[in-house]
């Protein structure tokens, strides 16, 4: 299992702090959102932020995507140093083209679905998807309550990556925490992003822990 801290939470004013912290704890990945408040009612940090996160992080940048259009931007991307590149379904029209347009550029191509799209859209492209995000919150805003419904969608997921034989790594974005997190490993998902449960807790490398425990 793998845990993916979101940046989101952390503290702007003291990045480079929070970004050490990610780096010495048990995380596996670290968790960016970009927002374009077009796709989702926020904008978040842009590339120069990303440029320096990058210079700091010492483990994957996980880079997801709530923007239109994200094919303009994955050169800048991989040339940003994202190991993986998730984009929304509901953003692209050409989702196969996407997906190999970002493997080509030696990143891991994630697909991200909000809570109501259903898992069956991904039926003739599963093969080509690395790594499935789930939001199990509405996307655009930190700190949300968790989507119950999101228990069935992960078993659904699962059962569909196993059916056609493919390797992707299911991550479930939003909400997570300490009593969400084991429900959702037996459900069958292997990446959770926890973004307001680390860094708003007293000690966010024990909260790491605890999730990863």
């Amino acid at each position: 299992m793998l845990i993916a801290p979101s940046l989101l939470a952390a503290d702007f004013a003291n990045l480079q702090r929070d970004i050490e912290m990610v780096n010495h704890s048990e995380a596996d990945w670290f968790h960016l959102d970009v927002m374009d408040g077009v796709f989702v009612p926020n904008i978040s940090y842009g590339m120069p932020v990303i440029q320096a996160i990058g210079k700091y992080a010492q483990k994957p940048l996980d880079v997801h995507l709530m923007i239109i259009d994200p094919d303009r931007y994955i050169d800048t991307f991989a040339t940003l140093g994202s190991a993986i590149l998730s984009v929304h379904y509901e953003a692209c029209t050409h989702l196969h083209r996407t997906l190999q347009a970002i493997k080509q550029k030696g990143m891991k191509a994630g697909v991200a679905l909000n809570p109501h799209t259903p898992i069956n859209v991904l039926e003739d492209i599963i093969e080509e998807v690395e790594v499935l995000v789930l939001m199990s919150v509405n996307p655009g805003f930190g700190g949300q309550s968790f989507i119950e419904n999101t228990y069935k969608k992960v078993r659904q997921a699962k059962e569909l990556i196993l059916k056609r034989n493919s390797s992707t790594l299911i991550e479930v974005d939003g909400g997570v925490n300490v009593k969400n997190a084991p429900k959702l490993i037996e459900a069958g998902a292997d990446v959770l992003v926890a973004g307001s449960f680390v860094f708003n807790a007293d000690n966010p490398q024990e909260a790491i822990a605890s999730i990863k425990k």
